[in-house]
C-alpha cells in the first residue's frame, strides 16, 4: 500500500469525484453501503463501484476482506474512547456512571448501524482478552483503568468486565436483530483478494495497556459456564421478585 493518489469515484449525478481514495474513506464508504444493503452485499466488486473505481484500486489500501471487516469495527468501536474526548467524567462521578454512559454509547452504535453490530458482535476475537463488542485494545485498557481508579480490585475489575461485555451483547445483538439486522454469516464470500488474517494484536506492543499486560491471564481465563450459571440465577431472582410483588 501506499498513499499515491487513485483515480478518482463518481459522484450521485455520474460525475468525477475529484477526492481521492484513502483507507478512511473505503471504511466509512463501506459501513454506509452496509447500513443500507447488509452484510452480506458487501464485496470489494460493489465497494469499488460505490466508489467509482475498480475494485483492485482497494487493495492499495485495504488487505481484501479481513482487513476491511477489521478497519469498519475498529472505526465504530473507537467511538467509545473516552479519556482522549472532551466528555471526560469526573473524580466525583462514580463507576455506576461510566458504566452508563458506556453501555448507552454500544446501544447507540448498535441503533445506528444495526447491519454492522452483529459484525462487531460476532468477529472473533484476536486475542482473548478482547470480548465482543468492547473489543478494542484502548477500551479494554480504559474500562480497566476506570474501575480500578473507583475502587476495583484487579479481579473484580475483570469480572465486571466479563459481565458487563456478556450482558451488552446479549442485549443489543437481540435488539439489532429486531432492528432488521441478519446475525447469521455473510452467504457471500467477501474475501477476494485472498488475503491473510491482519488478526494480530496478540502481538502487539502492550506497553501503552498497563492494565491489559498485567492482567491478561485472568482476562483469558474461560469463566463462561459459571458466568452463564450466575446470570440465569440472576435472572430467575428477579423474575421471583416480580412474581411477589
Amino acid at each position: 500500500m501506499n498513499g499515491e493518489p487513485d483515480e478518482p469515484g463518481r459522484t450521485d449525478s455520474g460525475t468525477p469525484d475529484r477526492r481521492t481514495l484513502s483507507r478512511e474513506r473505503i471504511i466509512t464508504t463501506a459501513i454506509e453501503f452496509v447500513d443500507e444493503q447488509g452484510l452480506a452485499a458487501l464485496t470489494m466488486r460493489r465497494l469499488g463501484k460505490e466508489l467509482g473505481v475498480e475494485a483492485m484500486s482497494l487493495y492499495r489500501y485495504v488487505n481484501g476482506r479481513e482487513d476491511l471487516l477489521e478497519g469498519i469495527v475498529d472505526h465504530l468501536v473507537a467511538q467509545l474512547h473516552l479519556r482522549s474526548g472532551g466528555d471526560q467524567l469526573g473524580p466525583a462521578d462514580g463507576w455506576q456512571a461510566y458504566l452508563q454512559w458506556l453501555a448507552h454509547g454500544v446501544r447507540a452504535l448498535a441503533r445506528a448501524h444495526p447491519n454492522v453490530f452483529p459484525l462487531i458482535a460476532t468477529r472473533h476475537p484476536a486475542a482473548p482478552w478482547l470480548r465482543p463488542p468492547l473489543r478494542s485494545l484502548r477500551v479494554v485498557e480504559e474500562f480497566l483503568t476506570t474501575l480500578i481508579e473507583r475502587g476495583f480490585s484487579d479481579t473484580r475489575a475483570v469480572t465486571a468486565y466479563r459481565a458487563f461485555s456478556s450482558f451488552l451483547l446479549g442485549h443489543l445483538l437481540l435488539e439489532a436483530s429486531l432492528l432488521g439486522a441478519q446475525t447469521g454469516p455473510a452467504e457471500e464470500p467477501l474475501d477476494e483478494g485472498n488475503s491473510d488474517v491482519p488478526n494480530s494484536d496478540q502481538n502487539l506492543d502492550l506497553k501503552a495497556y498497563p492494565h491489559i499486560r498485567r492482567l491478561e491471564p485472568q482476562l483469558s481465563e474461560d469463566h463462561a459456564a459459571p458466568e452463564f450459571e450466575r446470570a440465569l440465577e440472576d435472572l430467575l431472582d428477579r423474575l421471583d421478585r416480580q412474581i411477589a410483588e
